[in-house]
């Protein structure tokens, strides 16, 4: 099993995501271990130790995507969705203290099925050259304080080809989230959406921070919406990601409850999976 006491929690790590809100941010286009979904590490007020900031690496060459019988693209600078124009300061904003701290939802999260507190999942850190771009963290994340340490993060893995060492790995991948917090479960036990407060208040900053990026990957339909121009449904946002700009790849959330989409949609693992598989490859090593 999975060793969770070297793994940080709440720490300081790093991300980016498409498009930057406020900016311009560089895109291009195994063995999974059993996560263990009964991990308890502590509700939100818990302060784990947290390991030293790796090295960031150096800037790579603009990742290159194709499938079979195509020519190449490389990747660019673009900016999508509600992105803004590229930020003047030469000096990066660590927002990963304030924001791992952040308490704006307390009253709207006790309101909630779950009566919960804010616990921020922060996992990202500068240099990142991956982004998964997801949708906010689910019961059993909250309580890990370790994003997608559930079931979907175990079929994630599987779609990316990255086993848990090299998904945690936050030298090179960056989760970033539309919410930091567990939303909170309605009176019907399903989950919330994420609060737009939260996107709003830290989303610009968070992928400003994230230069690095050269593969961006959306999960589900918040983190289109936000980022895809022209968005309309999850379906043919993944269908079409030739479409889509280099180095971004749509997909389905990986959450169980996505099982019959799976099976009513087999060209998704066919088609897609292999070259999205072909892009993480690359952009990793």
């Amino acid at each position: 099993m999975y060793n969770t006491q070297k793994r940080e929690t709440r720490g300081f790590a790093g991300a980016s995501e498409l498009a930057l809100r406020a900016g311009w941010m560089r895109v291009g286009g195994g063995r999974t271990r059993r996560a263990c979904p009964g991990l308890s590490r502590g509700f939100a007020g818990s302060e784990p130790a947290r390991r030293p900031a790796r090295q960031i690496p150096t800037q790579a060459a603009p990742l290159m995507v194709q499938g079979k019988g195509e020519q190449p693209v490389p990747a660019f600078p673009v900016a999508l969705g509600k992105a803004a124009a590229p930020p003047t300061s030469g000096r990066m904003k660590d927002i990963r203290a304030p924001l791992s701290a952040c308490t704006l939802c307390s009253e709207r999260f006790a309101k909630t099925a779950t009566g919960h507190r804010p616990n921020p999942v922060v996992w990202f850190e500068p240099g990142a050259r991956l982004l998964i771009a997801s949708q906010a963290p689910g019961m059993k994340v909250h309580r890990a304080n370790t994003p997608f340490w559930d079931a979907s993060g175990v079929r994630l893995r599987s779609w990316l080809g990255l086993d848990e060492d090299a998904f945690y790995d936050r030298s090179r991948v960056a989760i970033v989230p539309m919410a930091f917090c567990f939303p909170g479960y309605d009176a019907k036990g399903s989950d919330l959406p994420p609060p737009p407060v939260c996107w709003k208040t830290w989303r610009a900053d968070a992928l400003a921070m994230l230069p690095d990026i050269r593969l961006t990957v959306l999960i589900g339909g918040h983190a289109m919406r936000y980022h895809l121009p022209g968005f309309t449904k999850v379906t043919d946002a993944v269908r079409g990601w030739r479409d889509h700009p280099p180095g971004v790849f749509a997909l389905p959330h990986p959450s169980w409850r996505n099982t019959g989409w799976l099976k009513k949609n087999p060209w998704f693992e066919a088609e897609v999976i292999p070259r999205l598989q072909t892009a993480v490859a690359e952009v990793m090593q």
